[in-house]
């Protein structure tokens, strides 16, 4: 019962009918490059499109980018906080742990970082979405497996909504990637947001 319980979470959009906006005031984005818009005006980044996409279904929806291209986890955590006591957000989209991987940063502080994280904005009374990350193959096969496994573990530990792999679709191409093959550029942010937006019903 809880395994189906569990499945059930993970697959469940979050609504953004009626009933959802009220819930949904204040949307935190706490990542790094990639949702900082790295390379690129800041309005063509993901964040500031699914500011413009929810701003047609409500004025009183806020979305706050607190992303910092270069930011670990460890960095991030050191940020939340006080972010949390000024915008009091309702939903916090994590993206982080894609520094941490390239850094080739042990696995379980990765995860200790986020779980703390994760438990900081649901204390807060803010629920979070989990952006799965992907870490370069040449990492090893071992690292790189546990480093994605983290993220799929602690959705299911801390009953979150996850995005298994943010990059899903994108990082495959080199059309829609940044020279540096690590970057999505300005064609892929609406497909990022696509992939954000896939655990929203609209």
């Amino acid at each position: 019962m809880k395994k189906l319980f569990f499945v059930l979470l993970l697959l469940s959009p979050l609504s953004l009918s009626a009933e959802a906006t009220n819930q949904y005031k204040k949307i935190l984005v706490l990542g790094d490059s990639l949702s900082a818009g790295y390379n690129m005006p800041l309005e063509k980044g993901w964040v500031n499109l699914l500011r413009q996409e929810l701003s047609k279904r409500s004025h009183e929806i806020t979305v706050i980018n607190a992303s910092v291209s270069g930011d670990t986890t460890g960095q991030g955590l050191s940020r939340l906080k006080p972010l949390l006591a000024k915008h009091k957000p309702n939903l916090v989209i994590l993206e982080l742990g894609g520094n941490d991987g390239l850094r080739g940063i042990a696995p379980p502080l990765i995860k200790r970082n986020l779980a703390t994280m994760i438990d900081m904005a649901k204390d807060s009374g803010s629920e979070v979405l989990l952006l799965g990350m992907q870490i370069l193959p040449n990492y090893g096969k071992r690292y790189t497996e546990a480093f994605h496994q983290n993220y799929l573990d602690l959705a299911q530990e801390k009953a979150i909504r996850l995005i298994p792999s943010f990059l899903d679709g994108v990082g495959q191409k080199p059309d829609l990637m940044q020279k540096d093959g690590i970057h999505p550029n300005v064609k892929a942010q609406p497909y990022l947001l696509k992939n954000i937006t896939s655990a929203f019903s609209f």
